[in-house]
């Protein structure tokens, strides 16, 4: 994807991961609605051995270990904010399409145990946030995932850790033309790559 060529013009290294059971890693149902939960618990499990393999000699040094982001998109970016929910040296993290309350995720009531999303919900493990900046952008017609599933999580850290608007930031549009709303950002799609990317070399270059 050209957010990626985006990244590399702008000096910062870029490792991209399918989600388990997505892309080459398919899995006949993993993108099932009823499996999103279980795809996002496997995700948090692989993000620490994947960063330790940023550092194998094979990558020459591409990776300055001492400023390394997280980012990701829909249940990737569960994945994200979940991960940072414990222990971390991340030192920014970009999430699009995404939720860091599930109470605001209906859906996910009876189709998901509750003993899982509460271990997964971002919202309940606030406890160990550290204040770093973060970075999210959203469609507010996001057909899949509402708006207040993330701007009500990113005023719980702002309440949490004191961190101001310019360190947590919610970047939408009202629609974009994209599928659902959900993917992509239609006719912004340009713009959102472009604030991602000014986002994340301002914080890692």
């Amino acid at each position: 994807p050209g957010r990626y060529l985006r990244w590399l013009r702008a000096g910062i290294a870029a490792c991209a991961i399918d989600l388990p059971g997505h892309g080459r890693r398919y899995l006949e149902g993993a993108h099932s609605p009823t499996m999103t939960l279980n795809v996002v618990e496997q995700g948090v499990r692989e993000v620490d051995r994947v960063v330790e393999a940023l550092a194998d000699p094979r990558f020459a040094g591409a990776f300055d270990m001492d400023r390394v982001a997280i980012g990701g998109m829909s249940a990737g970016g569960m994945v994200t904010l979940r991960r940072l929910c414990d222990a971390h040296a991340f030192k920014c993290a970009a999430v699009e399409s995404t939720a860091g309350s599930f109470d605001l995720m209906p859906e996910y009531d009876g189709r998901h145990p509750p003993e899982q999303i509460e271990r997964l919900d971002p919202m309940r493990h606030l406890e160990h946030w550290r204040s770093i900046p973060l970075l999210a952008l959203h469609s507010a017609a996001d057909e899949m995932v509402p708006l207040n599933a993330i701007g009500s999580f990113i005023d719980a850290v702002r309440t949490t850790t004191g961190q101001n608007e310019d360190e947590l930031r919610l970047v939408t549009w009202e629609s974009t033309g994209a599928p659902a709303e959900h993917a992509g950002f239609g006719r912004y799609a340009n713009e959102a790559k472009n604030i991602q990317t000014e986002f994340l070399g301002a914080q890692l270059t």
